[in-house]
C-alpha cells in the first residue's frame, strides 16, 4: 500500500469524541483460544499496514499522526538512519493500559512506520519500517506528553497502575517473551537496512530515543487533546540514537526530526492500523 493509501484509511472514520477503551482481562482469553499470544505473534509475523478490525490489548487509546522523518546529522548508521535520510511517516501516540487524563498514571508510547519515499502516491515495493519507544512501561505522572523521553528499551517501575493490573500486566508480558526473544527492547534494524540494497552491510543504533522539543507544550487534560495539530501547527521531535553506554549513561547523539504536521482519532487508527514488531536478532552490527 502506498503512504496515502494507508492514511485514507486512517483518517476514514474520524471519533467525535475521545473514546475511553478499558482494559479487561477477559479480552485476552476467548474460551481455549489465547488472544494476547496470537496478538503477540501477529505483530511479529504480519507485515501488513491495514488490518481488519482488531483490539489493541496493551495501548488501547491512541492518536494518530502524520508527517516526516528527516536525518541531518552525519552518523555511521546505514538506511534511513543515514545523512539526509527523508521519509513520510505514519505514527500512534499512546497510552499503556486505559488512563488517558492529567493526574492518572500513564505510560506514554509512540509507534512509527516508515515509507521510504517522500511522493505519497508511490506504492511501497518493501515493507515499511516501524519501531516502538515507551517512556515507561509502569506509567509516570508526566503532566504532559510532550514532557517525556520514550525509547526502545523502556524501564519498568512498580506504579499503582500496574499492581492494580498486576495479572494483566503479567499476561500480556508473559505473552510477548513467549512470542520473542528479549522482548524488552524493540531492535532497530528495519530502519537501518530500509533502503539498502545489500543487506550484508547493515549498522544499525542499539537505542532510540523520541523526544518532543522544547516550547511545544499544550494544556490539555487528555493526552490525545494535546497531540491535535490544527491548521498551519506542527509538532517536531528530536530523534536520538546510541549504541554505546559511558559511566552508566548511554552516549545520546540527536541525528534527526520527526515532524508532524496532521493528527486524528480515528476507530482506524485505534483497530485497523497495524505495525509489525521485529523479531529478535543476534546477528547485528552497533557502531
Amino acid at each position: 500500500m502506498s503512504f496515502q493509501e494507508v492514511w485514507n484509511q486512517v483518517s476514514s472514520d474520524p471519533l467525535t469524541t475521545l473514546p475511553q477503551d478499558e482494559i479487561s482481562f477477559g479480552k485476552l482469553f476467548k474460551w481455549s483460544k489465547n488472544i494476547i499470544l496470537e496478538n503477540a505473534k501477529r505483530t511479529l509475523n504480519e507485515r501488513a499496514d491495514i488490518l481488519e478490525p482488531f483490539d489493541k490489548l496493551a495501548h488501547p487509546n491512541g492518536i494518530c499522526l502524520k508527517g516526516v522523518w528527516e536525518i541531518h546529522t552525519k552518523n555511521p548508521y546505514s538506511g534511513y538512519f543515514k545523512k539526509s535520510s527523508k521519509a513520510l511517516i505514519i505514527a500512534r501516540a499512546s497510552s499503556a493500559m486505559s488512563k488517558t487524563r492529567r493526574g492518572e498514571i500513564r505510560a506514554f508510547g509512540l509507534a512509527g512506520k516508515l515509507f521510504p519515499t517522500m511522493n505519497p502516491l508511490l506504492i511501497n515495493q518493501e515493507s515499511t519500517a516501524n519501531f516502538f519507544v515507551i517512556d515507561d512501561l509502569g506509567g509516570t505522572d508526566a503532566e504532559h506528553y510532550t514532557d517525556v523521553a520514550m525509547t526502545n528499551e523502556p524501564t519498568v517501575t512498580t506504579t499503582s497502575e500496574v499492581l492494580k493490573n498486576i495479572l494483566y500486566a503479567l499476561k500480556v508480558a508473559k505473552a510477548f517473551s513467549s512470542a520473542d526473544t528479549n522482548s524488552g527492547i524493540r531492535q532497530l534494524y528495519e530502519v537501518s537496512e530500509l533502503g539498502e540494497s545489500n543487506k550484508r552491510h547493515i549498522v544499525t543504533p542499539k537505542w532510540i530515543k523520541i523526544e518532543a522539543k522544547k516550547g511545544q507544550t499544550i494544556e490539555a487534560e487528555d493526552f490525545r487533546d494535546e497531540l491535535l495539530i490544527h491548521k498551519n501547527k506542527k509538532i517536531t521531535f528530536n530523534i536520538s540514537v546510541a549504541s554505546q553506554i559511558k559511566n552508566d549513561k548511554k552516549e545520546w547523539k540527536i541525528i534527526g526530526t520527526i515532524t508532524f504536521d496532521t493528527s486524528i482519532v480515528s476507530n482506524s487508527c485505534d483497530h485497523q492500523l497495524h505495525f509489525h514488531h521485529p523479531k529478535w536478532r543476534e546477528d547485528l552490527i552497533y557502531f
